[in-house]
C-alpha cells in the first residue's frame, strides 16, 4: 500500500492545474540557467501598472490614524462605511442601485467567488463556465461540491448563447461569466448580454434559482471603449464579484467584494449566507486597513494607459509576424492561435527562444496560448524577436 500524504481530491486537482505550474517551474529553470533578464516571461497575470495617487494618499492618511479599534474584528460583511462607499461607486458606474446592505467585503475576488459557490450550491449542482476560462474556477466549484460544465464560446471568443442554453440541465444553478475575459481579453457585447439575460430569465424561478455570477475583476481595464457592458444590468438574479487588485494594481493586498443589486430576488437570505460563509470558510474579514482605504477612494483607478500601450506594442507585432488573434478589448492578456495545432509543442519552441507563454489547453482551448502583457515594456521589446523566430521556425 502506498503512503497517502494528502487528500486524493487535492492530488487530482493539482494535476489539473499542472500547465500553469509547469510553465512557472520551467521558467525558474530557464532563468537560473540563462539569467532572469535573458528570459522573457509572459506567463503570469500579475498587475504591474502604477497604483493611482489616490491610493497612496488614502494609505498615508489611514496609516497616520491612531484608533486601535479600527484594527480589531469588525462586522463580517465589512465596515459599514466601506461597504456604503463601494455601493455608491457601483450605483454610479453600473446604472443599477446598490446599497451597503447588499455588500460583503472579501479577501479578494477569489475569496468572494468561493463564498458565493458555497452559498448557492448543493452537492452535485452544476455551474456553467465558458471556455476558454480561468482554471481556478474548476477548483472553486468543486470545493463547494459542485460540478463544472463547459460551454464553448465562438471562434472569436464571443458569447454563444445557444451553446449556453444547450448546456443547461435541471441541476444548473449558475453561469459564471468573466468579461473582459481571462485568458482571451474578449469583451462581451451588450447585444449578446441582452440575449443571454432573456434566455436565462426563461429558465429561472424562485424554486430553482438560476444565478448569473459576474466576475468583474477586469471591468475597468478596457481599451477602445468608454466602459465595459454590464452583464448584471441584463439579468435580475445577478451576483457581482470583483476586487481592487486590478483597479488599484495592488493584487497582494487582497480586497474584494460581493455585490447584490437591490433588485436581486431573495437577496436577504443570500447576503446572510454569504456573510456567515465569509467567516466560516476561514477568511473571517477582508483586511481592515484596505477597507479603510477604499472607503476614501472607491473610484480610483490605476494607469490603464500603460496596459493599453503594452497591448498595442505586443499584439500589433504578433499580428505582423503572422499570429492570428483578435485584438483584446480589455483585461491583461492576448490569446493568439499557435501556428501549429499542438500548442504545447509550440510553447516549447518559444522556450528555445527564451520566451515563456502558457498553452491554451490549460484554459480549455487547445491550439492557442495565453500571453500576458502586464509586464515591463522592456520585457515585450526583448521578447518580440523570440516570438518572430518561433513562428518562422514552426512554419
Amino acid at each position: 500500500m502506498s503512503a497517502r500524504a494528502i487528500a486524493s481530491k487535492v492530488a487530482e486537482n493539482m494535476k489539473k492545474a499542472s500547465w500553469i505550474r509547469e510553465m512557472f517551474e520551467k521558467g525558474l529553470r530557464l532563468k537560473a540557467e540563462f539569467g532572469e533578464k535573458n528570459v522573457q516571461d509572459f506567463s503570469l497575470g500579475n498587475p504591474n501598472a502604477d497604483p493611482p495617487p489616490a491610493f497612496y494618499q488614502a494609505l498615508a492618511a489611514v496609516a497616520a490614524e491612531r484608533v486601535p479599534a479600527q484594527h480589531r474584528y469588525m462586522p463580517n460583511a465589512g465596515f459599514p462605511e466601506a461597504r456604503a462607499a463601494v455601493a455608491k461607486f457601483l450605483t454610479e458606474s453600473y446604472g443599477l442601485e446598490f446599497d451597503a446592505a447588499g455588500m460583503v467585503l472579501s479577501t479578494g475576488a477569489a475569496g468572494a467567488t468561493n463564498v458565493v459557490m458555497h452559498a448557492i450550491l448543493d452537492p452535485g449542482d452544476e455551474v456553467i463556465v465558458l471556455a476558454p476560462f480561468f482554471p481556478e474556477y474548476r477548483f472553486y466549484i468543486e470545493q463547494a461540491q459542485g460540478q463544472m460544465v463547459l460551454a464553448d464560446t465562438r471562434p472569436n471568443c464571443q458569447l454563444d448563447v445557444a451553446a449556453i442554453e444547450t448546456a443547461l440541465t435541471d441541476r444548473t444553478r449558475a453561469l459564471l461569466l468573466n468579461t473582459p475575459n481571462n485568458p482571451t481579453g474578449a469583451v462581451y457585447s451588450d447585444v449578446d448580454l441582452k440575449a443571454l439575460g432573456e434566455m436565462l430569465a426563461c429558465h429561472d424561478n424562485d424554486d430553482q434559482p438560476l444565478y448569473l455570477i459576474c466576475d468583474d475583476v477586469y471591468r475597468r481595464v478596457v481599451y477602445d471603449m468608454d466602459r465595459c457592458p454590464v452583464p448584471a444590468s441584463r439579468y435580475a438574479r445577478s451576483i457581482v464579484v470583483s476586487s481592487y487588485s486590478k483597479d488599484f494594481s495592488v493584487a497582494g493586498e487582497r480586497l474584494g467584494y460581493i455585490a447584490l443589486p437591490k433588485r436581486t430576488p431573495l437577496r436577504e437570505p443570500l447576503i446572510g449566507a454569504m456573510t456567515m460563509l465569509n467567516r466560516t470558510l476561514g477568511f473571517v474579514n477582508a483586511p481592515a486597513l484596505m477597507q479603510r482605504i477604499i472607503a476614501r477612494c472607491p473610484d480610483a483607478l490605476c494607469d490603464v494607459e500603460f496596459y493599453h500601450q503594452n497591448r498595442d506594442l505586443l499584439c500589433n507585432a504578433l499580428r505582423e509576424y503572422g499570429y492570428e488573434l483578435p485584438m483584446p478589448g480589455g483585461a491583461l492578456y492576448a490569446f493568439p492561435k499557435t501556428p501549429i495545432e499542438d500548442d504545447v509543442a509550440f510553447v516549447d519552441v518559444l522556450m528555445k527562444h527564451k520566451v515563456l507563454a502558457v498553452p491554451g489547453r490549460g484554459f480549455g482551448r487547445a491550439g492557442h496560448m495565453r500571453v500576458s502583457y502586464c509586464v515591463d515594456r522592456e520585457t515585450i521589446e526583448r521578447g518580440l524577436p523570440g516570438f518572430k523566430a518561433a513562428i518562422e521556425e514552426a512554419r
